[in-house]
């Protein structure tokens, strides 16, 4: 179960398809979805994304974003304190719940007494206030969570939460969830990007090191740490994996940031023109961004060009599926730190753009912490800044800073803990 709201929920419901019959259930958009809740999600979304797209017009946007915000923010982590009291958010929630959203549905699903397994919080609320009869499940989706994602009452739930990583953990007691209904599970990361035994990403991650470490600076002083992770690395190796340079650029769901990818490709439209970057333009499931897209293409002269292409599908699970076949060839991952922070753990260093929004602000954070992010500069630049990065092997040591402190089996995690259970 997922929510149809910018990518983050549904792309962490995507690596767990195959448990599902290969269907995720959109919980704001589903067949037989009664009027009055299609019409209530609707407007809850457009509302999101209309203030996220206008957080951009100087002051006024700001306000209004940060005022929408502070209903969901996350409170600083220490001290460690009595958090468990509702929301205004939660309470909001509630309200709806209580006149019948999401009722019809749990009454539909109720006799099958499968695990009810959802990304978005609402679902587990509406899951357990109408008494699922199986187990419920909730995935947690950024590297902290508010206040919003654990229960009403959370010292009487039953309902399971999957967490990225011990903080999270910790975070969920200060809420007054049971420690025995806490799991720390990792983040679902695709499959097709990790493989049996890591070896698609052991593979990716040792051709990436010939295109981020071009004078080996990394990989002579580490080169003990990285023929320890990855049994078949040699320098030789790499050096034959040599190839352009790849960089993939990913705008959110709400569309916001475009701008950037076209700072981008202006400012490396000669490298491009000459095969000594590759650049992908992730344009997801939104064809305004992607014609967009099409006519900076256009403004540079790049359509005949082969190191430049957009990433998009009006589908959001092919969508996914092209995105993801699209990092097992790329060297460096931007995008602002949403859901996407956790895809530093395949070995991609994350180059970030402006957070939006309080949960984007702790998942900087935390790529910053353990070593996988680096703060994007002015993108007007990046043809200046960029070859400095690389010549001093920073982006290397942030692609294996990820690999090594970030969990990649998240998906195999869950998947384990469902079938034991």
């Amino acid at each position: 179960m997922a929510a149809d709201m910018g990518y983050g929920h549904q792309r962490a419901a995507y690596p767990l398809m195959d448990l599902s019959g290969g269907e995720v259930i959109t919980i704001n958009n589903y067949p037989g979805i009664p009027d009055w809740e299609k019409e209530y999600w609707v407007k809850s979304l457009r509302s999101y994304e209309r203030i996220s797209r206008f957080k951009k017009i100087p002051f006024l946007g700001g306000l209004v974003f940060e005022i929408m915000d502070a209903f969901q923010k996350i409170k600083p982590f220490y001290p460690f304190r009595d958090l468990s009291r509702p929301t205004v958010q939660q309470k909001y929630f509630f309200k709806f719940i209580k006149k019948g959203l999401g009722k019809a549905l749990i009454k539909k699903l109720n006799p099958s007494g499968l695990p009810f397994v959802t990304t978005f919080f609402v679902a587990a609320y509406i899951a357990e206030y109408y008494d699922y009869q199986g187990d419920i499940y909730c995935i947690i989706c950024d590297t902290d969570a508010s206040r919003a994602w654990a229960p009403l009452n959370p010292g009487n739930s039953r309902t399971k939460f999957l967490v990225p990583n011990a903080k999270v953990r910790e975070r969920f007691l200060m809420y007054g969830v049971k420690a025995e209904n806490i799991f720390v599970s990792g983040f679902p990361l695709p499959k097709e990007n990790i493989g049996a035994d890591k070896k698609i990403l052991k593979t990716a991650i040792a051709r990436r090191l010939a295109a981020l470490d071009p004078q080996g600076v990394y990989r002579q002083q580490y080169q003990a740490l990285l023929k320890e992770i990855l049994p078949d690395f040699a320098q030789e190796a790499v050096l034959e994996m040599a190839h352009p340079l790849t960089i993939t650029f990913a705008v959110g769901g709400a569309g916001a940031q475009a701008e950037i990818g076209s700072a981008i490709m202006t400012k490396l439209a000669e490298a491009i023109k000459q095969k000594k970057i590759n650049l992908n333009l992730i344009a997801g499931n939104r064809p305004e961004v992607k014609d967009y897209f099409i006519e900076e293409i256009r403004r540079l002269k790049l359509e005949a060009v082969a190191g430049i292409q957009i990433i998009f599908d009006a589908d959001k699970v092919e969508y996914f599926k092209k995105f993801n076949q699209c990092l097992n060839q790329t060297d460096i991952l931007w995008t602002k730190p949403s859901e996407l922070s956790f895809y530093c753990a395949l070995g991609l260093p994350i180059i970030m753009s402006v957070p939006v929004g309080s949960q984007e602000n702790f998942n900087r954070e935390w790529l910053l912490t353990i070593g996988a992010g680096i703060d994007s500069l002015e993108p007007q630049y990046i043809d200046e800044w960029l070859p400095d990065l690389l010549e001093s092997g920073r982006l290397a040591r942030a692609a294996i800073d990820g690999f090594l402190n970030a969990e990649q089996s998240g998906a195999y995690n869950v998947e384990k803990l469902l079938l034991e259970k």
